[in-house]
């Protein structure tokens, strides 16, 4: 009998997919929600070395990271260009190579970091209580954040803009849509500045600490706005996530994790819905809104998971 049921992979995948996107961490509530409901479910759903759990969150992750190639293909197909005709003429002269530029960049340090400290942090931290404590400090980020972050550089209008961009050798005026005007933004950040907000990615290896948050926090800290720093972090999340599922998914078609692979099929299916489905909402979400309700969600359901735990002895 699978260790993951086909009704757990359900409720996992839609779970993951939404909180994967929203600054709320999905591995905080993949580690918690086994605890709360208690069961079978506490004594299947660990995250431990070798754990079917775990390989089917990593399968979930990939459908996550597919759905934002998917509603971002337009700028992944720019971005890709980018760094090819970047590479070709050893130039980065454009914002898509200099974005390009930007994210490979950006995420090595959470690569260094995931290969040598995720496993070590997983198995000592992926347990209720570290899980709720640090939702709690995250839901404090937030908040935090929205308080003393710094004023966005510059007024942007929402609206069809023209902006320089070259074509070849000439530079040319045009219209261009809202969304290649975010990432020509984005290509300005410094080198320095999107390192360090792509470094804000490692604290995610905390279970508890939002991936999307976090990297969203350091974006207003340098000063981008909301709708920016959102699509810089979901950008920024997505290699990230399919590099680490390329390298974990090997364990989910070894003979003893077999009977897990339909649920995590099904898991994946529901993890891409709901991923897509966030990502439209978010996006219209960060244009006039901010990180506050998430704040105090998280600061909620860490707190009221560790007086769960204190009075149920469940962890």
């Amino acid at each position: 009998m699978s260790a993951v049921s086909y009704l757990e992979s359900i409720v996992v995948g839609a779970l993951q997919g939404v909180s994967e996107l929203f600054p709320v961490s999905s591995l905080g509530h993949s580690v918690l929600l086994p605890a709360l409901v208690g069961g079978s479910w506490g004594r299947d759903l660990s995250i431990g070395k070798d754990s079917p759990y775990l390989a089917v969150l990593v399968a979930m992750h990939v459908a996550t990271a597919i759905a934002l190639i998917l509603f971002f293909r337009r700028d992944w197909v720019r971005i890709v260009t980018g760094l090819w005709t970047s590479i070709r003429r050893r130039e980065v002269r454009t914002a898509d190579q200099r974005l390009a530029w930007l994210l490979v960049l950006a995420t090595i340090p959470v690569g260094i970091a995931g290969l040598l400290l995720e496993s070590l942090l997983r198995d000592v931290l992926g347990k209720p209580v570290p899980s709720a404590i640090f939702l709690a400090l995250n839901g404090g980020v937030l908040y935090a954040a929205e308080k003393f972050s710094r004023k966005p550089k510059t007024a942007v209008s929402r609206e069809e803009e023209t902006i320089d961009f070259s074509a070849e050798d000439t530079m040319v005026m045009r219209a261009v849509t809202v969304d290649e005007a975010t990432d020509v933004r984005l290509s300005k950040l410094s080198v320095k500045e999107a390192v360090l907000i792509g470094s804000a990615q490692i604290l995610a290896l905390l279970p508890g600490i939002s991936r999307s948050g976090i990297t969203m926090v350091a974006g207003l800290r340098r000063g981008l706005d909301h709708e920016d720093a959102a699509r810089f972090a979901w950008l920024l999340a997505t290699p990230v996530i399919l590099a680490a599922g390329a390298l974990k998914m090997p364990t989910l078609f070894t003979p003893e994790n077999k009977p897990s692979l339909g649920p995590a099929l099904v898991g994946s299916v529901v993890a891409f819905a709901a991923s897509y489905i966030s990502v439209r909402f978010l996006t219209k979400y960060f244009e006039t809104r901010t990180l506050t309700p998430f704040a105090i969600y998280c600061a909620v359901a860490g707190i009221g998971s560790l007086i769960f735990f204190a009075v149920s002895g469940a962890a």
